[in-house]
């Protein structure tokens, strides 16, 4: 029987997305789990009960515990389905995307593959900075979530899939750390590019050039910033409570 929801996502984000699918369903049992250690040590008869939602998290479900959940496993992803994978909206800016949204959908053993339930998509204005675009997506994926918390909260069968594919480049963390190893012969204008993008350090990743055996890391100033994280994505409407989504990086 359908009766647990396992939320897989931050502590922030957890206190209000529980609150939201509790709303929808009383009768629901929501587990609360942030890493893989923890998913790991959830018991096969809890799974065997239970739908797993991950909610804009890094972490990737292991092909045994997604085989083993009873109702399956959704992700909500800030990115549209032609960014699929890590930190979609920094390849976006770098490709000068003027369009991005989120993406909801079934997950697979294989990241950002399944089968599509839910797709939002907005205009992207010009010069967007990565920061500003992030917050747009969560944003837009905390409302994506809202939109599909009653059927996920109640349908114990899977949910319909849309005639929406994946497409693109699944981007990785190798795909970033690439970005950020700069020739000797970079153009001035790709530089800049590069450094507006990927120069804030985002996990220990930056733009670096190698001369002579020596290796240079690109240093961004420091700046005032008006970014507040973790903070709270404002209601769409008077009917639509908050929902809560933390600055990543």
């Amino acid at each position: 029987m359908f009766d647990t929801i396992i939320l897989l996502t931050g502590p922030i984000e957890e206190a209000v997305l529980a609150s939201v699918l509790r709303e929808r369903n009383p009768a629901l049992e929501i587990r609360h789990v942030k890493s893989h250690a923890e998913l790991e040590a959830l018991p096969s008869a809890l799974l065997s009960k239970a739908r797993l939602i991950a909610f804009v998290t890094p972490v990737i479900v292991p092909k045994h515990i997604l085989e083993t959940l009873g109702y399956g496993a959704y992700n909500f992803h800030p990115g549209p389905p032609h960014y699929p994978g890590w930190l979609p909206a920094y390849f976006a800016t770098y490709d000068g995307a003027t369009e991005f949204g989120t993406t909801a959908h079934r997950m697979h053993e294989r990241v950002d593959s399944g089968p599509i339930i839910g797709v939002e998509t907005f205009a992207v204005r010009p010069n967007t900075p990565v920061e500003h675009l992030e917050q747009l997506a969560l944003v837009s994926v905390a409302r994506l979530f809202w939109n599909l918390a009653r059927i996920l909260a109640t349908q114990a069968g899977p949910l319909a899939a849309l005639p929406v594919a994946w497409s693109g480049r699944r981007s990785t963390r190798r795909n970033f750390a690439t970005l950020c190893e700069i020739s000797a012969d970079i153009s001035k204008d790709e530089l800049e590019r590069r450094i507006g993008v990927f120069g804030a350090g985002c996990f220990g990743l930056s733009p670096t050039i190698t001369l002579h055996g020596r290796e240079f890391r690109y240093v961004a100033p420091e700046a005032k910033t008006d970014l507040q994280a973790p903070g709270i994505v404002p209601a769409q409407s008077p009917d639509e409570p908050a929902l809560a989504a933390a600055t990543s990086p």
